[in-house]
């Protein structure tokens, strides 16, 4: 069974930061696209960061471009997303998810695995 825990989540001021953590168990990470997906309240969720599983290649929407480091570590099989200078508009559920697809989108229709997510409050 495949499983993806999300943690790190919680209350910040503008300006902080964070760092959200994604345990894997049941498949090994090596050759999958991970990405980082948010919903903020009464929005659709948006892809924010992505990392290919093919040539480890990284990507990030604008809104997030500069501030947010997604990483990952395929031996532990974790991933990782560093969010420096947060802003009230980040304010979100944050979910990690999983594919084999090859190549790199946030298109969350290419993802199959999905964690539940993790509250990111950030106050002005």
């Amino acid at each position: 069974q495949v499983q993806l825990v999300e943690s790190g989540g919680g209350l910040v001021q503008s300006g902080g930061s964070l760092r959200l953590s994604c345990e894997v168990s049941g498949i090994t990470l090596d050759h999958y696209l991970v990405g980082w997906f948010r919903r903020a309240p009464g929005k659709e969720r948006e892809g924010i960061s992505c990392i290919s599983g093919t040539d480890g290649s990284a990507h990030y929407v604008d809104s997030v471009k500069g501030r947010f480091t997604m990483s990952r570590d395929n031996a532990k099989n974790m991933m990782y997303l560093q969010m420096n200078s947060l802003k009230p508009e980040d304010t979100a559920v944050y979910y990690c998810a999983a594919t084999l697809r090859s190549g790199a989108s946030w298109d969350p229709t290419w993802y199959d695995h999905w964690g539940k997510g993790t509250q990111v409050t950030v106050s002005a």
